[in-house]
């Protein structure tokens, strides 16, 4: 047994402070400020008592009535009545809920940090979290608390007393022990190491999007928002890699446990918080967790006016990087703005983007847009812009030469106002490279976003797709692997892998990647697509009409040609016609890449028709042009004059 950790849990641990107020369990009073006592009735305190010792932990109303009238069955309303006489001591307005929380059909949970202070009979000490020492680890924690005049007062963290009883030469050891520590001192304090220090150098962290303390009261924009201002200030440097928010958007279930996702994500350390909202006001708090053994390595409280959010997010990446002894790049020092309602109309739209869908992307551009009309020069808020359009016009969602050029617009104003935003270089690069088809300035602009953010696996997969594309496979393959290992949970990431395996001439590769990445998730649609076009390389058509069906039933997308191209080559020619006709009907009504009939047509030989399609991609700037160059469907035309002349007019020959 720890001996330290048994004195820690008796009950000599009998006064604990928390905010502005301060709990003597042994004289029972409750004192707020500069000791103006709050006269409370008995079963009142026993209710607080019980509720600061189980701080942070959601307790049931049957377990509280249970332990609080231990000698008679009373109805559940009398718990309410404590409770609500509690709120009103604590000052809380209706429905405001800063010190107990209401879980719906549960019970409470006590959500201010309490600091317990340790009285041994010849002195008093603070006991902070980093002393409560348990047997298979030790909590370490260097934290301040702002309060809502912007003073700071230290951590106050919470503590159960356990009920478990000691021998007295245990007692006799412990005491030993401790009075070691207290010869020397003009007062007695418990030993206790470096708050900042770590084992081991951490290399990796995470920021999980934030939960709310009242479930009700859910603002997810917030929540995401918010971890992805802290990724962004602790990213750019090289001593740490951040997960980026399409890494962590998954894990925002309120159940979500931050160990498993730290584990699932491999990084070293992740960063956990929960927030809570109301009326003009914020409440932040924050853990740093080893992820190994869950060793807490910083935490923190912050409670200000919604206004100030800004400071708390400085002072919250600030602490973070103190604790794990990196320095902060000049990002993290920049605001982009200081215009609360552009931030939070910019936040709702990175919501939105992080949700990926083509209805959530088309959402997120009126609140960029909003965004910009306050604070003409919210250089993030043209980033976002350029990013929603520039993924539509990518995916064929909406016609290229509609939404490209408004993308390469917002990104380059984004650049203009601030050449340091790595993303604002990733979206020149993406306009550049998939409707320009200037590959020497796409290939500049991702090696610049590189420069600037070089743990950032968005900018690594960007420039492994325009080495892909132009047929530099061996960069590509090396690009592609970084950002899975930095990233390696995105699926898109994942896939691609196995695209640019198979334009690198490498099918069974590419078939063994797209297989690991359906593990990962089974219903993304992705490397069904590419290990259709993987199959037909392989001349397994079979097998690639399989593929194709499953990634229709998974997308529902009915433009994509890989299962009418196997049907061709299968000898099912008057099917893949009938196929071929309903996607020239449905470019009617619908944006369908010329692309992608121009391939039909090639696949049932049909060479004129096939290079007529190529000559409407190049007029209409089709993305998916960029593929000519290492897309082996084309093998069979690449000695005829008009697609030598169509390459060279691409600038790849």
């Amino acid at each position: 047994m720890n001996l330290l950790k048994t004195v820690m849990n008796e009950p000599q641990i009998q006064i604990y402070e928390f905010d502005e107020f301060r709990v003597d369990a042994a004289k029972r009073l409750l004192t707020k400020g500069d000791g103006e006592q709050i006269p409370l009735t008995p079963k009142v305190f026993d209710t607080l008592l019980y509720l600061i010792r189980h701080g942070g932990k959601v307790i049931e109303k049957d377990e509280l009535m249970r332990e609080i009238w231990t000698d008679s069955v009373v109805e559940e309303n009398n718990l309410n009545q404590n409770i609500s006489i509690l709120r009103r001591v604590f000052g809380e307005k209706p429905g405001e809920q800063r010190f107990i929380v209401t879980i719906a059909g549960h019970g409470y949970r006590f959500v201010p940090e309490v600091r317990p202070i340790l009285n041994l009979g010849f002195g008093i000490a603070d006991v902070k979290p980093e002393e409560m020492i348990s047997e298979n680890e030790t909590e370490k924690t260097d934290n301040q608390i702002t309060n809502g005049e912007g003073r700071k007062t230290e951590n106050k963290s919470s503590i159960q007393n356990p009920k478990s009883k000691i021998q007295n030469r245990e007692w006799l050891a412990a005491f030993a022990v401790l009075s070691i520590f207290a010869l020397g001192a003009s007062g007695f304090y418990l030993w206790r190491g470096n708050e900042k220090s770590v084992d081991a150098p951490i290399k990796t962290v995470a920021v999980l999007p934030f939960k709310p303390l009242v479930v009700e009261n859910r603002n997810e924009a917030l929540e995401f928002g918010i971890a992805d201002t802290l990724i962004t200030k602790l990213s750019g440097g090289e001593e740490i890699v951040v997960r980026s928010l399409s890494a962590v958007r998954r894990y925002n279930s309120l159940e979500q446990d931050s160990l498993t996702a730290g584990r699932e994500l491999g990084v070293e350390s992740i960063l956990d918080g929960t927030i809570q909202n109301w009326g003009d006001r914020i409440r932040i708090s924050v853990k740093l967790l080893r992820t190994s053994d869950g060793k807490q390595l910083w935490a923190g409280q912050f409670d200000e006016k919604f206004t100030d959010i800004f400071v708390v997010q400085d002072s919250i990446s600030e602490k973070v990087a103190a604790a794990l002894k990196i320095r902060l790049g000049n990002r993290a020092k920049k605001h982009s703005t200081e215009n609360i309602e552009a931030y939070q109309l910019y936040m709702k739209g990175r919501y939105l983007i992080a949700k990926g869908t083509p209805p959530d992307l088309r959402a997120s551009i009126p609140y960029f847009q909003q965004a910009i009309e306050i604070e003409p020069n919210y250089a993030p808020a043209y980033t976002g812009l350029a990013q929603a359009n520039g993924v539509l016009g990518i995916s064929g969602d909406v016609p290229a030469s509609e939404a490209i050029p408004k993308s390469k617009a917002a990104a380059q104003r984004a650049i203009e106002i601030d050449d340091t935003l790595a993303e604002a270089h990733v979206a020149t690069c993406m306009g550049l490279f998939w409707y320009d088809w200037e590959w020497r300035a796409a290939d500049n602009h991702c090696r610049r976003a590189l420069e600037l953010d070089p743990n950032s696996a968005d900018s690594h997969q960007a420039y492994a797709q325009v080495l892909s594309n132009t047929g530099r496979h061996a960069e590509a393959l090396a690009e592609v692997k970084r950002a899975r290992e930095l990233n390696p949970l995105d699926l898109a990431i994942n896939a691609l892998e196995g695209q640019y395996l198979l334009h690198a001439g490498l099918p069974d590769e590419a078939l063994a990647q797209l297989q690991k990445t359906s593990e990962l998730e089974p219903n993304f649609w992705l490397p069904h697509l590419f290990a259709a076009s993987a199959y037909i390389e392989k001349g397994m058509f079979r097998e690639a009409i399989a593929e194709s069906r499953k990634e229709y039933e998974l997308s529902g997308r009915n433009d994509i040609p890989f299962g009418t191209y196997a049907l061709a080559k299968l000898g099912r020619r008057d099917e893949a016609r009938a196929a071929l006709q309903e996607l020239i009907k449905l470019s009617a009504t619908k944006y369908v890449p010329p692309y992608n009939i121009a391939l039909l047509y090639n696949a049932l030989e049909m060479r004129d028709n096939a290079l007529e399609w190529l000559e409407k991609g190049y007029e209409r700037r089709d993305p998916k042009m960029t593929f000519l160059k290492v897309e082996p469907k084309w093998n069979n035309l690449r000695n005829e004059p008009r697609f030598v002349d169509l390459m060279r007019r691409m600038k790849f020959e």
